[in-house]
This record gives C-alpha cells, sequence and structure tokens, in this order.
C-alpha cells in the first residue's frame, strides 16, 4: 500500500474478489425505481454484483481513496453582493474531474504491479466510478471504513470527504494483516437523515429521484416543483449529508485531489442564467461538474435563483433575475426544460 499512498491516495486497501453480500439489497432498491433515469445502474448487474464477473479469473481488488475538500479546505462562498445570488457547486466538483485524476493514478499503480514477478501473466481492470463496481462495498471489505445512513463510505478519522477508484486484478494478492473491517459507529445518529432537505434518505438507502446531486446532475428532464424548495441555492451537487456528519468535523484531512477551487464554489445565478454552451465549457472545462448540459445548468440555476427571489433575496440583482426569468419562458430557442422551469419558478413568485 506504500505504493498506493506515494501516488497521492488517501488511503488504500486491499479486498479479496468475492461475490457483493448486498445482492439483494441492489436488485430491491432497482425493483423500486429508486435509481430514477440511471438504467445504467441496472445494467452488467451480474459484474457489479461479483467483480469475478468483470474480470474473469479476479482474485483481489486494489481501492484506493483520494480525499477532496472538507468544510475549512476552502472559503465558502459568501451570497449576494454585487453580483447577486450564487448557486453553490459541491466540493468534489469544483476541482479537476476525478475520474480523470484517479485513472491517471490508478494507471501507474497498474504499471508498478504489471512490473512486479508474480504478474508476468496477470490482467488488470482499472475503474474510476466508471466501471460496474459496488466501490464502497470493495472499500468496506478492504478495511478503508463503514458504509454510512447516508451510504457514503465513512473513516472514523478521516470523515467521508472521499471519491473512490481501484484495479480489480487476476494477480494474487493479500489483504493487508491489520485491514480488518471497520464496525459500523453510525449508532443511533440521523443527522444526515434529518438534514437531506428534500427526504431522500432512509437508513442505508438513498432514493435518487428525491437526492439533489441526482436531481442536479443526472436528471436531464423537468424536476418535479415539489422539490424546487429543497434544492435550495444549490447549483450542481449537494453536500449537505456530508456537511452534517459528525465524523467530518475536524478531520484534519488535506485535500489531495481533486482540489478545491474558489472560482468555482459558487457561480451568479444571473450569470449563469445568460451562458451560452461556449460559455459553459470555459467555466467549467476540466472539472466533473461539466457532466451536467447547458438546459440542465440552466434550469438548476432557475430554481435557485426562485428560492432566492421567494425568501426575499437578490438584493440589487432582483429585478434583473425576475427579468431574466421571464425571457427565459418566453424563449422559444431556449430548450423546453428551460422555458418549462422558467413558467414554474414564475408561477411560484406570482409573476
Amino acid at each position: 500500500m506504500r505504493a498506493c499512498l506515494g501516488l497521492g491516495f488517501a488511503a488504500a486497501g486491499i479486498a479479496r474478489a468475492e461475490p457483493s453480500a448486498w445482492g439483494d439489497a441492489v436488485r430491491a432498491w432497482l425493483a423500486a425505481g429508486k435509481h430514477g433515469t440511471m438504467e445504467w445502474m441496472g445494467e452488467y448487474l451480474e459484474q457489479r454484483l461479483d467483480v469475478r464477473r468483470l474480470l474473469p479469473g479476479a482474485r483481489a481488488v486494489v481501492i484506493v481513496a483520494d480525499a477532496y475538500g472538507a468544510p475549512g479546505d476552502a472559503a465558502e462562498p459568501e451570497h449576494g453582493g454585487a453580483r447577486g445570488p450564487l448557486g453553490v457547486i459541491a466540493r468534489y466538483a469544483r476541482g479537476e474531474d476525478y475520474h480523470a485524476v484517479m485513472r491517471r493514478r490508478l494507471g501507474r499503480l497498474a504499471d508498478a504491479l504489471r512490473a512486479m514477478p508474480a504478474a508476468r501473466c496477470a490482467e488488470f481492470r482499472l475503474f474510476a466510478d466508471t466501471g460496474p463496481v459496488l466501490e464502497r462495498e470493495q472499500a468496506a471489505r478492504a478495511g478503508l471504513g463503514w458504509i454510512g445512513k447516508h451510504t457514503l463510505l465513512i473513516h472514523p478519522q478521516r470523515g467521508s470527504w472521499f471519491v473512490l477508484g481501484g484495479i480489480a486484478t487476476t494477480l494474487e494478492l493479500a489483504p493487508e494483516p491489520d485491514a480488518a473491517p471497520i464496525a459500523d459507529h453510525c449508532g443511533t445518529c440521523t443527522r444526515c437523515i434529518d438534514a437531506c432537505p428534500t427526504g431522500a434518505i432512509t437508513p442505508y438507502s438513498v432514493d435518487a429521484r428525491r437526492c439533489v446531486s441526482y436531481l442536479t446532475i443526472e436528471q436531464h428532464g423537468s424536476i418535479d416543483e415539489s422539490l424546487h424548495e429543497g434544492i435550495g441555492d444549490r447549483l450542481i451537487g449537494c453536500d449537505v449529508c456530508q456537511d452534517v456528519c459528525p465524523f467530518n468535523r475536524g478531520t484534519g484531512v488535506p485535500p489531495v485531489s481533486p482540489s478545491p477551487h474558489s472560482s468555482r464554489a459558487a457561480l451568479p445565478l444571473l450569470e449563469v442564467l445568460g451562458w451560452t454552451d461556449a460559455d459553459r465549457t470555459r467555466v467549467l472545462a476540466g472539472s466533473a461538474a461539466k457532466r451536467a448540459t447547458l438546459a440542465m445548468i440552466k434550469r438548476n440555476a432557475l430554481i435557485a435563483a426562485g428560492n432566492a427571489l421567494a425568501n426575499g433575496g437578490g438584493g440589487d440583482r432582483a429585478a434583473a433575475l425576475r427579468q431574466r426569468i421571464a425571457q427565459l419562458a418566453a424563449d422559444d430557442s431556449e430548450d423546453a426544460v428551460v422555458r418549462d422551469t422558467a413558467r414554474q419558478v414564475l408561477a411560484r413568485l406570482g409573476a
């Protein structure tokens, strides 16, 4: 594991390649439709539930955790001011796209493993939130933490500000002698459940159809009006369940990558509502936030702007915001989702 840490990963471990213990739970979650429009969650299900189906002959999984910005690593955005209300971007999406960062490092790690004498004929399959792998279960098996009630991996000292990736391999690798699974420390705590602004969390399960991260990043269509208020000021993603977790208080773990990017912590909603696709590319280039299309980002900005105005916010930009929302509602050249959302927001504001 020294090689993993030497590449900048915050934590690493080895799990044996075995079938998932969550097969029934995953199937029930899918059957209930809690994956929303993420149809890919049901694809390659057998591989997702058994890494040996993903890589025939797999014997081990090297799992790594990359830390990103925790509270205090970068100043949180101040709302209002000359540029008006801001739309907040989740911390993981402020820096360089973690998919690219992790795959580069995992590639170097795989090269180091291939150089081992025992790896002469071994095969390797890299994944960084890009393959059908239950990364959190693999990480828990490798002793990197436990799965919290919000379904994220939690380490007792490092908290949950991690993204996960790894390498499945046919190489025989033994887990570290002291890498026993960490017991669940959530106990009776329900802070993540209570704080979720849209009620998406039940113990150890998340209904993506209500999750702000899913709604702002994955859902391409309109967002149910009953969920608008819960989205609050979030433009891309959501950190609420992690913000309130006691294990994220004072972790003192510096970000490794992707590091916080202060210019992308929050964006002026009025500016976003005037974006072209070139603006979106310029501002979000190289970040995981670029996953959201221009129509999705404008939809999210409209909802956040409506929330700000409904709560008496907007300051000197309130009139300009209302005017821009009305323009978008009437602009036939805009995406239908943008027009529909603008009309919903105007109706809520009584305009």
